[in-house]
């Protein structure tokens, strides 16, 4: 549950696919002309039977918090290598490789935390039974984390304020 009690609703979850999308076609489309360079693969992929499989998988292997398995029924991943310095929120399959090998963050008093995304630059972002989210400092797994939103929808709101603001 996120800070403000106000769990994260799948419906909402595929709004903010559906205009992230339309805003990332609007930003690829003109890509090439502004930058000069062809764009990568930039996409919002939709969960299917295999990424709910994988969901679960990880729900029975983590204390994984609820808005994160909500945004997996709705989102397999997400993969913006041409936004600002990149962003990809990590499949559900690579979430549970990594908990495996790294375990949970511990971020200051919060509950465990699950590293879920990463920046092109190997930032990570973990969210915490809270509910809020943190990004490392540096590119690493056991250094200091900053929170950077109180829940998974106002870092998926920010995440698309950046797709907006780059086209």
């Amino acid at each position: 549950m996120n800070v403000s009690g106000e769990r994260l609703d799948s419906e909402w979850v595929r709004g903010w696919c559906k205009q992230t999308s339309a805003e990332l076609a609007v930003l690829m489309s003109s890509f090439l002309k502004t930058h000069g360079f062809p764009p990568g693969e930039n996409a919002v992929v939709l969960a299917t039977d295999e990424s709910h499989g994988a969901t679960d998988a990880l729900v029975d292997l983590t204390p994984i918090p609820s808005d994160l398995t909500t945004l997996y029924w709705v989102v397999c991943e997400v993969s913006l290598p041409d936004v600002e310095h990149g962003f990809f929120i990590h499949p559900a399959s690579t979430v549970a490789e990594h908990f495996r090998e790294y375990g949970s963050v511990q971020i200051d008093d919060e509950p465990p935390a699950i590293v879920f995304a990463s920046d092109g630059g190997g930032h990570l972002f973990a969210v915490a039974g809270s509910g809020r989210v943190w990004k490392s400092i540096t590119a690493s797994w056991f250094d200091d984390f900053e929170v950077v939103a109180a829940s998974i929808r106002e870092f998926l709101e920010q995440t698309g304020r950046t797709v907006v603001v780059q086209t």
